[in-house]
C-alpha cells in the first residue's frame, strides 16, 4: 500500500497533465484558413494512424456561431486513418469553424479545430469552440485510475512471482490481496470514466447509460471488460509455494500474460509499424516491469515485516529473477524506444523523446541500486554458507551430539549438543565425577583436556545482521526509484510518440513550404520629441493561418530596452476587407505579449503599431507581414 500511496502523491502533486494525443492530423480538406469560391460538400481529415469516430466527432459552426446540421461521421474511402462528414447545401458565405474529436488507435482522444471561408472571410471570427484537453476533471480522474492500475498490476504479478519462485510467502500474501483489489477497482473506474474521457465531457456522464453502452462495444471498453473477467478468474486461483502444482502454475502464467495483453491492445503497440512484434515486446516489457518492481516491493516487505529472518537463499533466488527481468526490460525497451522515436532528433525535439530520456536516467539509477542490492545479497549468502559449514564442523567435533544439524534455505535451524540432550537427570553425576574422569584421561594429575567447543549461537551473527541492514537500505532505494520509473512509464504511454509527432510536423512543413514562420519584424518609430524615437521588434509565431502568439519589445535611441506606457497592435487584410484585428497586447514586464491572435486567411497583412511614450505623445506606424 505504501507503493500505491506514493504513486498517488506523485500523480496529484507532481504536475501530471492529461494524456496527449497519439494520432496526429496530417491534412484537412478544405485546408485550414482556405477561401473557397463554392461551398464544399464534405469535410475530410487525414491522420498518422487509424482512428475511431464518435457520434459527435464533428461540430461545424456558421459565421454566426450557430451549429450546422451535418451527416453522420464516417471514414473516407474505407480508410481507417481518415474521418469525413457531409455538409448540407446552402451554407452561404463567410468563415466557418470545424471542431473535431476522434479516438486514436491506441485509445487516446484527439481533438482540434480549424476554419475555412466561402466567398470571402467574415469580418470577425468567433473563438474556436474546443478545448483540446477536454474536461479537466474527467481527464485527471482517468489518469489517476491509470496510475493505480499500473501499480496494482505490479503488486499482483510481482508478489505472486516472489512467492512462487522464491518460496517465501510470509507477509507477502497481503500484497497479493492489495494488488488484486487495486487493479480491479481501478479497472472498473477506467471503464466508467472511458466515455467522458473520450468525449471530453464531465465525469457525471459516466452514469449515462447511452455513454456506457457505447463504451462497452468499443475496443478500449472490451479490453477493460476482459481485464475484469480475468481478475475474477484470478480471484479463485490459489497461489501456492509448492512449485509441483504445475496445473496451477500454467493457468496462472496464462492469466498473467492475458492481463498484460489487455494493456498492449490499448496502448502504443496496437498502432503504428510492426504491430505483431510490438505487441509481443510490449507484453514482455510490462511483465518484466511487474516482476521486478512488484518483486522489489515484496522483498522490501519481507525484509521489514517478516517475523523471522529472511533466508539468504530467498534473497539469492530473487536476485537471479530480477537479473533476468532486467535483461528482458533492456531488450524490449530498446526496441520500443526505436519504434516510438523513429529518429535521433526526436529524442530532444519531441515531448516523447524528452520523457524517454528522463526514464532512461531513472532506469540507470535503478540499475545502480540493483547492483548494490545484488552485492549485499551475495555477501549475505556467503555469510550464511560459512555459518552452515562452521555449524557442521562443530557438530562433527562434539561426540555427544544427537542427530545432524537441519539446514533450511541456507540457514541452520540449530545444533543440539550432547549436554543438552543427555538431560538434566545426569547433571549431578557428571559434576561429581568430572575431576576424577579428567585425571584418568590425562593420567598425570595435570589439568584436564579442554572441553569440546560449544554449539554456535543460533541467532544471526553481527556480520550477517549488518549485511541484512545494508540490503534493506538498497532495496528501499530501488523501490523508491522504481516508483519514479513507473510514473514516468505511465506518462510515456500518455504522450504522442516521437515518430507520429515528426510525421505530423513534416506534413505541416510540406503544406506550408516556403512560408516564413516566426520571423521578427522591426518597425522604427518617432513621436517627434527629444529622445522619443526608437524601434519596436515584433515576433509573430508561427506566422501562419490560425492562432499565433505575439511578443513585442521596445528599444530606445541608444538601442537599449525601454518601457512605454502603452503599445497597441492590429492586423488588417485590406484585400479581403478583414480587420482590424486587435492583438490585445499586455505588459508582461520588459516586453508586451499576447496569445491566441487568430489570423483566419493567408495573405499580406498590414500590421499597425501604436507606441505611446507619454500621456500625450504617441505615433502609429505600419508594416506589412506575409501570413502563410
Amino acid at each position: 500500500m505504501a507503493l500505491l500511496g506514493t504513486v498517488l502523491v506523485l500523480v496529484l502533486f507532481g504536475g501530471v497533465g492529461g494524456a496527449s494525443a497519439h494520432a496526429a492530423l496530417t491534412g484537412a480538406d478544405p485546408e485550414d484558413g482556405s477561401v473557397l469560391k463554392t461551398a464544399p460538400r464534405q469535410v475530410t481529415l487525414t491522420f498518422t494512424e487509424s482512428i475511431g469516430l464518435l457520434d459527435d466527432s464533428f461540430r461545424v459552426l456558421d459565421p454566426g456561431n450557430r451549429r450546422v446540421h451535418t451527416g453522420e461521421p464516417g471514414h473516407a474511402d474505407g480508410r481507417s486513418d481518415t474521418a469525413r462528414v457531409t455538409l448540407p447545401k446552402g451554407l452561404g458565405t463567410g468563415t466557418f469553424t470545424v471542431a473535431w474529436r476522434v479516438v486514436s488507435a491506441d485509445s487516446h482522444p484527439v481533438s482540434g479545430a480549424f476554419t475555412f471561408s466561402i466567398g470571402k472571410p467574415s469580418a470577425t471570427v468567433a473563438p474556436v469552440p474546443v478545448d483540446p484537453a477536454g474536461d479537466r476533471v474527467s481527464a485527471t480522474l482517468y489518469d489517476v485510475a491509470r496510475y493505480f492500475a499500473y501499480g496494482g498490476l505490479a503488486l499482483l504479478i510481482g508478489a505472486a512471482a516472489f512467492v512462487l519462485v522464491c518460496g517465501f510467502p510470509g507477509p507477502v500474501r497481503r500484497l497479493l490481496l492489495a494488488g488484486w483489489w487495486t487493479l480491479f477497482l481501478s479497472t472498473f473506474a477506467l471503464l466508467l470514466l472511458r466515455g467522458p474521457y473520450e468525449r471530453g465531457t464531465g465525469p457525471m456522464d459516466a452514469l449515462d447509460p447511452s455513454v456506457l453502452n457505447e463504451t462497452l462495444v468499443s475496443r478500449p471498453g472490451l479490453t477493460l471488460l476482459a481485464r475484469l473477467v480475468l481478475l475474477a478468474v484470478v480471484a479463485f486461483l490459489p497461489v501456492r509455494a509448492d512449485r509441483r502444482e504445475r496445473a496451477v502454475l500454467a493457468l496462472g502464467a496464462l492469466l498473467t500474460v492475458s492481463l498484460a495483453v489487455t494493456w498492449a491492445a490499448a496502448e502504443h503497440a496496437s498502432a503504428g509499424i510492426q504491430v505483431p512484434v510490438a505487441m509481443v515486446s510490449s507484453v514482455l516489457h510490462l511483465l518484466s516491469m511487474a516482476v521486478w518492481l512488484g518483486g522489489l516491493t515484496a522483498l522490501l516487505t519481507a525484509l521489514y515485516r517478516s517475523a523471522e529472518p529472511l533466508p539468504a537463499a530467498t534473497v539469492n533466488r530473487f536476485s537471479r529473477l530480477a537479473l533476468g527481468s532486467v535483461a528482458v526490460l533492456v531488450v524490449t525497451g530498446v526496441y520500443q524506444s526505436w519504434r516510438g522515436l523513429g529518429s535521433w532528433d526526436a529524442l530532444t525535439s519531441t515531448s516523447y523523446g524528452r520523457i524517454l530520456v528522463a526514464k532512461l536516467v531513472a532506469v540507470l539509477c535503478l540499475l545502480a541500486g540493483a547492483a548494490y542490492s545484488r552485492r549485499w545479497a551475495g555477501r549475505l549468502m556467503v555469510a550464511a554458507q560459512e555459518r552452515v559449514e562452521a555449524a557442521v564442523a562443530v557438530a562433527e567435533r562434539v561426540p555427544e551430539t544427537v542427530g545432524a544439524p537441519a539446514v533450511v534455505d541456507g540457514t541452520v535451524s540449530g545444533v543440539v549438543s550432547g549436554a543438552s540432550t543427555t538431560g538434566d537427570t545426569a547433571a549431578g553425576g557428571a559434576d561429581s565425577a568430572g575431576a576424577a574422569d579428567a585425571d584418568d584421561i590425562t593420567g598425570d594429575g595435570s589439568d584436564p583436556a579442554p572441553a569440546a567447543d560449544p554449539a554456535p549461537d543460533s541467532s544471526p551473527s553481527a556480520e550477517t545482521a549488518r549485511y541484512r541492514r545494508a540490503l534493506r537500505g538498497s532495496v528501499l532505494a530501488e523501490v523508491t526509484v522504481g516508483i519514479v520509473v513507473l510514473v514516468i512509464t505511465t506518462l510515456l504511454t500518455g504522450t504522442q510518440p516521437g515518430r507520429a509527432a515528426t510525421e505530423a510536423a513534416a506534413s505541416s512543413a510540406t503544406t506550408a513550404a516556403g512560408e516564413p514562420a516566426g520571423a521578427p519584424t522591426v518597425i522604427p518609430f518617432d513621436v517627434g520629441t527629444p529622445g522619443g524615437h526608437g524601434k519596436v521588434q515584433i515576433e509573430l509565431t508561427p506566422g501562419r493561418v490560425g492562432e499565433n502568439s505575439v511578443q513585442a519589445v521596445t528599444f530606445g535611441p541608444d538601442g537599449g530596452i525601454v518601457s512605454v506606457p502603452e503599445l497597441r497592435l492590429t492586423f488588417t487584410l485590406e484585400s479581403q476587407r478583414i480587420g482590424p484585428i486587435d492583438a490585445e497586447l499586455a505588459d508582461r514586464g520588459g516586453y508586451w505579449g499576447a496569445d491566441g491572435v487568430t489570423l483566419p486567411v493567408a495573405g499580406t497583412w498590414t500590421m499597425k503599431t501604436t507606441v505611446r511614450t507619454s500621456d500625450i505623445d504617441q505615433v502609429t506606424v505600419s508594416k506589412t507581414v506575409r501570413i502563410g
